[in-house]
Order: structure tokens, then C-alpha cells, then sequence
């Protein structure tokens, strides 16, 4: 069987900034959890089957991870930031609840571990968070760092990550930071380097996967 690559974006731009490269399936699957679930699922079950799945995307830095707009992070986890109790002692996950969200530990969804060597020279390898709500003030920014040990945060990947794991499809994130959190009225931008950026590294990754498979 060809081996077959699914990369899930979010948005039209970032979908056009990858184009259809050889031995590719790239769909812009929406903002947001719910959106890149059912667009994984469905791209997954209608167009597969796929050899791996890459989440890739913009990103923003979370404040105390010394990432530069333009930076690839490598995730080597993706973890959900909302789902859980809020408590007056803080905050529990979900399997502090005694409940589970899926195959993987509390809230933290693991790359695929091969596809995490094979393409780690790509960037920084750290803790993607995936959220609902961006963080627009210096205290969201703070709480997701904090509850998550996230370097970047963004909104799909822990779902995509989900579905790969379900349907036992190796998946790994990849996101290029295309700006800063904390106070929206404080935050740099340069979307379109950060598009420029995922063309690139797409590429890369592409290249690294073919090269190193058997």
C-alpha cells in the first residue's frame, strides 16, 4: 500500500501556504476542537486510508517560552486546557475526576513517538496547548502556561491527536508561531511569515517522513 500523509489545517490560508504535495491529503477542517475532530474523522473514514497524520498550523508563544515569531515547535504533546473541574483549590484534570477522556493520561494526548524523532530537528520540542479561548490577557496567558506547561497554544490539536489515537493513526502536531499571547493590545504579529514558515517546514516533514520510513 502507498503510504499516504493526512495534514489537517484550520484555515483556507494555511491550506493554500502547503498546497498538494506528492503522497499528501491537506484539509482546512475548521477553528477549533470540535471542527478538526469531525474533519479528521471524516477525512480519515472518506479519503483514507492515511499512514500518518500532521496537525500543522499557526500558533501563538506562550509567554515563558522564549519561542520567536517564525519558530517551529515539534509537539511532543498536545494538551486539552479546559476540560476538567475548576474547584476552590485549582483546577483538576480529567482523571483527577476519576474519569478519562481517551487513550492517553489526563488531559495530555502524546505524539506519536517515532514520528516525534524522526522530525524533532524541525524546531523546539515542547507542549502544544489546545484552546477554546485564545489568550488575549497577560492572566490567561499565565493560567495556560501554568495548567499545561505549554511552549505555544492553539486550537485543534489535542482533537486531531484524539482521533488519531481512536482510529490508531500515528499523528503529531506541528505549529510555526505566528504571534504572541497575553494582552491583545501588546501582542506582535506576522502572519504571514508564519505562513511562509509552514510551507517550508511542511516540506521538511514530508521529506523526513519519506526518508526514514521503511
Amino acid at each position: 500500500m502507498a503510504r499516504r500523509i493526512l495534514i489537517m489545517t484550520a484555515v483556507d490560508a494555511e491550506e493554500a501556504a502547503i498546497g498538494k504535495p506528492r503522497g499528501t491529503f491537506v484539509v482546512a477542517g475548521g477553528i477549533g476542537r470540535t471542527n478538526a475532530a469531525a474533519s479528521t474523522v471524516s477525512a480519515l473514514l472518506s479519503d483514507g486510508p492515511f499512514h500518518w497524520i500532521v496537525n500543522i498550523g499557526v500558533a501563538g508563544a506562550c509567554k515563558e517560552s522564549g519561542l520567536s515569531i517564525g519558530d517551529v515547535v515539534v509537539g511532543s504533546e498536545s494538551v486539552y486546557m479546559e476540560e476538567g473541574l475548576q474547584t476552590p483549590g485549582g483546577f483538576q484534570s480529567i482523571d483527577a475526576m476519576g474519569f478519562s477522556l481517551g487513550k492517553f493520561e489526563g488531559n495530555r494526548v502524546p505524539a506519536d513517538s517515532w514520528m516525534l524523532e524522526q522530525l524533532e530537528g524541525l524546531g523546539t520540542i515542547g507542549a502544544i496547548a489546545t484552546v477554546a479561548t485564545c489568550s488575549g490577557t497577560d492572566e490567561l496567558a499565565q493560567q495556560v502556561y501554568e495548567r499545561t506547561g505549554a511552549i505555544a497554544e492553539a486550537m485543534e490539536g489535542a482533537a486531531v491527536l484524539h482521533v488519531a489515537k481512536q482510529m490508531n493513526t500515528p499523528a503529531i502536531e506541528i505549529r510555526v508561531i505566528s504571534n504572541t499571547t497575553g494582552n491583545r493590545d501588546e501582542q506582535e504579529w506576522d502572519l504571514q511569515l508564519a505562513l511562509q514558515k509552514i510551507s517550508e517546514v511542511t516540506e521538511q516533514a514530508i521529506q523526513s517522513l519519506w526518508n526514514t520510513s521503511e
